[in-house]
C-alpha cells in the first residue's frame, strides 16, 4: 500500500549541470574567431584530446550520442533484414539508430546482478543474419567484451558500444570504446562532462575514417576540401549534418580541462553512498550497483535495486517529501509500446525486474557530503518503518 506524503520544494535536485568556469571565457573566445560552426578550433582540441588521452583511432563530435549511433548504423550499412542485438534495458536511441536503417531489432535481457546484457543471452540469440552487437556499458560499468568480442566474430558480426555513459571508464584497464568498430559517447547535461547537448563517435577501424568525415558532414567531401586535398566538394554518399558548433565544442573543451577533478569529486560522491547504504543492503532492503571484477566505477551514477515496484514508488515519495529528487530509469524496450508487436514472446525478467525496481539517487559534483549523508538519513528512515 502506498504511503501518503506532503511534497516539499526540491532542495537536491537528481542533476545539476557541472559550470568550472572556463567554459564561458571559451565559448567568447570561439565566438570571437568568427568561426562557431562545427570543426573549428575548439573541436579539434576535443577530438586530439580524446585521441591521444585514450588511444581511439579516430574521434568525431557529433550533436548528440544518438547521432553517433546513427552514423554508426550508416556507416556499417545497415538494411531492412539485418539483425541487430541490442539491450533490452536502454535508452531507446540504442535501438532506434539500427531501427531507422530497417533492421531487426533482438533484444537480450540484462544480468541477474547486473543492468548490462548478458553475453550468454548474446551467444544464444546470434544468427547469420546478424550484422552487429550493440552493448551498453550501464552507470559507465563495463560488459564483459572478452565474451561479446568472441561471440561477433564466430559470426562475423560488428560490435558497437553505446558507452554514453561510459566516458573514463575501463575494462581490465583498457579504456571503454575502443573495444567496438564503433563507439558513441554523450555530453548531455546529465553526463561527466557535458556541453548541454553533444555526443561523440569514436571510429576504431581506420578503414571506415574516410567514409565517416563524409557521412557526418551530410554526405559531401567538405573535410577533405577543407584540408586541401580536393579543389572542389559535392554530394558523393548519403548523410546528414551530425556536426555540433564549436560553441558547444569550446564549453566542452572547458570540462576536460577538469576531468580528472570531475571524476575524483564523483567517484568519492559514490563512495560514499555505498558506505553509509552498505548496512541496510546487507540486511535485504534493496541491493547496490555491483561493479564486475573486469570493470571499474566511473561515478556516472548512484542506483539501489528495491525490492518490488511499490516499495520503489514509496521511496519515491518519501524522498521527495523531503525535497529530495530520485528517479527511475528506463522502461524495457521490449514490452514499449512501438515495439511489443514486433517482439518475439520472450521473457526478459531481468531488464523487467530493473526497468520495476531500479531507483537512482542524485549525484553531481556539487553535492555535498552533507547531502549525501541527509539523503543516507532519508533512506534509512524509510526503512526503519520496513520489516523484512
Amino acid at each position: 500500500m502506498s504511503t501518503t506524503h506532503t511534497q516539499q520544494p526540491i532542495i537536491i535536485p537528481f542533476n545539476k549541470p557541472y559550470l568550472e568556469g572556463r567554459e564561458m571565457g571559451y565559448i567568447r573566445d570561439a565566438i570571437a574567431t568568427g568561426k562557431i560552426s562545427g570543426d573549428g578550433a575548439f573541436t579539434k582540441k576535443c577530438h586530439a584530446y580524446f585521441e591521444s588521452r585514450y588511444g581511439f583511432a579516430r574521434v568525431l563530435l557529433t550533436t548528440s550520442c544518438t547521432d553517433a549511433l546513427e552514423m554508426a548504423a550508416l556507416l556499417l550499412d545497415i538494411r531492412e533484414g539485418d539483425e541487430v542485438i541490442v539491450p533490452a534495458f536502454t535508452f531507446v536511441s540504442t535501438a532506434n539508430a539500427f531501427a531507422l536503417r530497417g533492421a531487426k531489432l533482438v533484444f537480450a535481457d540484462s544480468l541477474p546482478d547486473h543492468p548490462n546484457i548478458d553475453p550468454q543471452q548474446v551467444r544464444a540469440l546470434v544468427t547469420p543474419r546478424t550484422r552487429a552487437i550493440c552493448v551498453v556499458h550501464y552507470a559507465g560499468m563495463a560488459c564483459d567484451m572478452d565474451s561479446i568480442l568472441e561471440i561477433a566474430a564466430g559470426v562475423g558480426a560488428v560490435v558497437v558500444e553505446d558507452a554514453a555513459q561510459a566516458v573514463d571508464s575501463y575494462y581490465k584497464g583498457r579504456p571503454l570504446g575502443t573495444f567496438g568498430t564503433f563507439s558513441a559517447f554523450s555530453f548531455h547535461e546529465t553526463k561527466n562532462v557535458i556541453c548541454g547537448e553533444g555526443g561523440m563517435i569514436a571510429i576504431n577501424d581506420p578503414k571506415y575514417v574516410p567514409r565517416a568525415e563524409i557521412v557526418r558532414e551530410k554526405g559531401t567531401n567538405r573535410s577533405a576540401f577543407f584540408r586541401g586535398e580536393i579543389d572542389k566538394y559535392g554530394w558523393v554518399d548519403v548523410g546528414s549534418s551530425f556536426l555540433p558548433s564549436d560553441v558547444l565544442a569550446a564549453y566542452l573543451w572547458g570540462q576536460l580541462e577538469c576531468l580528472d577533478d570531475i571524476q575524483q569529486r564523483r567517484k568519492a560522491i559514490s563512495a560514499r553512498y555505498r558506505a553509509r547504504l552498505d548496512a541496510l543492503a546487507k540486511r535485504g532492503y534493496f541491493e547496490l550497483p555491483q561493479v564486475p571484477a573486469h570493470a571499474t566505477d566511473n561515478g556516472h551514477m548512484f542506483y539501489l535495486v528495491c525490492r518490488s515496484l511499490a516499495e520503489r514508488t514509496d521511496l519515491i515519495a518519501a524522498l521527495r517529501a523531503n525535497g529530495i529528487l530520485a528517479t527511475f530509469h528506463y522502461l524495457s524496450l521490449h514490452s514499449s509500446p512501438y515495439f511489443t508487436e514486433r517482439h518475439d514472446g520472450r521473457a526478459l525478467p531481468n531488464s523487467d525486474r530493473f526497468t520495476d525496481c531500479l531507483l537512482r539517487l542524485p549525484l553531481y559534483y556539487e553535492l555535498s557530503d552533507e547531502q549525501v549523508d541527509f539523503i543516507c538519513g532519508c533512506i534509512e528512515a524509510f526503512f526503519r518503518t520496513r520489516e523484512l
